[in-house]
C-alpha cells in the first residue's frame, strides 16, 4: 500500500448512502438485496446479502454486529467467510461497546469507517487494533445501520489476505444495503412468525448459539430454537418462526451445547425446546398408542419414543 494512503477514512452515512454505486460491481446490491428480503425470511436474506456483496468486492468476510437495547453491548449475529478464512463470530457475544469505543463513536455520529490499514491505526485505538490483528484483519469497512434515528447495528467487510481500500462508492452501496436491512429487520414484519415468549424481551443480549452452514455462520438465541433433528452427519435446526437450517455438526454435538433444563431428547434423532411445546398427545395414531408433540415452528407433530416418555411427562408436569 502506498505510504500516502491514510490509515482510515470517514464518510458521512447519509451522503454515502446517496452515492452512485461503483460500476464494476457484479450485482446491483439494492435490487438483489430487496429481492432477497422479499423472497426469504429476514435472517436468511441478510446472510445471502452479506455473502454476495462481500464476494463482489473481493472481501474475505462479510458480517453484521448488533447492539442491545441499551446500546452498551454488541455481538456478531451473521458472518460469511471465504474458504480457508477463520471465523470469529462466536468470539463476539455480549461485548462491551468500550472495546470499540473509537469506532462506535464514529458510527453513532453517522459515519462509515473505512480502515485501510489496521497496522497503521493510531495508538488511541490500540484495543480495537489488537482485536483486529487477532482476527488477521488487514483492512475493514464498517457501515452503521440506523432505524428510527437510532444506531441498531453495523455491517461490513474484512480483508485478511492483503490491505484493501474499497473506496467511498463501495461504502455508499453498502450504506444503501444497510437501509434495506434496517427496515426489514427492525420494522414491523408480521409474517416473521409468532412472537417469542416475553422472557426474551430484555435489554441485555440473550445467550446465543451459532449455526454453521458451509461458509456462513448465523447466531440465534436459544429461545428461537424449537427443535433439532439428525440428518445423517448433520443436524436440521428448526426455529420458532418456521425456518429450518442444516448445520454441519451432528446431533450429539448439539446435545452437548444446549442447556438440558430447556432441551430434551424425545427420540434418538430428535431434541425439542420445552418452551415451545404447544400440545402433548398421548393417544395419537391409528392404534392410539403413539405419543406426539406439537411444537411451535414445526410443520408437523414429532413422535416421542418409549425410552423418553417418562422424562417428558416429568418435565411437562403431566
Amino acid at each position: 500500500m502506498p505510504s500516502s494512503q491514510p490509515a482510515f477514512e470517514l464518510f458521512p452515512w447519509d451522503s454515502a448512502a446517496a452515492a452512485d454505486p461503483p460500476p464494476a460491481l457484479a450485482h446491483d446490491w439494492v435490487f438483489s438485496g430487496a429481492l432477497a428480503l422479499l423472497s426469504d425470511r429476514v435472517d436468511t436474506a441478510i446472510g445471502r446479502i452479506l455473502q454476495q456483496s462481500a464476494e463482489d468486492v473481493g472481501a474475505d468476510r462479510g458480517w453484521m454486529l448488533e447492539y442491545d437495547d441499551s446500546g452498551l453491548l454488541f455481538r456478531n449475529t451473521h458472518e460469511w467467510c471465504r474458504r480457508n478464512v477463520s471465523s470469529h463470530v462466536e468470539d463476539l457475544q455480549s461485548i462491551p461497546v468500550s472495546m470499540i469505543a473509537w469506532l462506535h463513536g464514529h458510527l453513532v455520529a453517522g459515519q462509515a469507517v473505512m480502515i485501510n490499514s489496521v497496522q497503521d491505526l493510531p495508538a488511541v485505538v490500540r484495543e480495537l487494533r489488537a482485536e483486529l490483528i487477532r482476527q488477521q484483519v488487514k483492512s475493514t469497512l464498517n457501515v452503521p445501520v440506523f432505524y428510527e434515528g437510532r444506531l441498531r447495528a453495523c455491517i461490513g467487510f474484512d480483508s485478511t489476505r492483503q490491505p484493501t481500500r474499497w473506496g467511498p462508492q463501495v461504502a455508499g452501496a453498502l450504506a444503501q444495503t444497510a437501509q434495506l436491512i434496517a427496515q426489514a429487520r427492525y420494522g414491523q414484519r408480521p409474517s416473521e412468525g409468532p412472537p417469542l415468549p416475553a422472557i426474551q424481551k430484555h435489554h441485555k443480549l440473550a445467550p446465543m448459539v451459532y449455526l454453521r452452514m458451509h461458509g456462513r455462520v448465523r447466531g440465534v438465541t436459544l429461545l428461537e430454537v424449537s427443535g433439532l433433528r439428525a440428518a445423517r452427519d448433520y443436524t436440521r435446526v428448526h426455529l420458532h418462526n418456521g425456518d429450518a437450517f442444516l448445520d454441519t455438526r451432528p446431533l450429539s454435538v448439539w446435545q452437548g451445547l444446549l442447556p438440558p433444563e430447556h432441551f430434551l431428547r424425545i427420540h434418538r434423532s430428535g431434541l425439542v425446546n420445552l418452551v415451545h411445546v404447544q400440545q402433548f398427545d398421548r393417544h395419537a395414531g391409528s392404534n392410539g398408542q403413539r405419543w406426539q408433540l406439537v411444537v411451535r415452528g414445526l410443520d408437523q407433530p414429532w413422535s416421542v419414543s418409549r425410552p423418553y416418555r417418562r422424562e417428558l411427562r416429568h418435565r411437562l408436569g403431566v
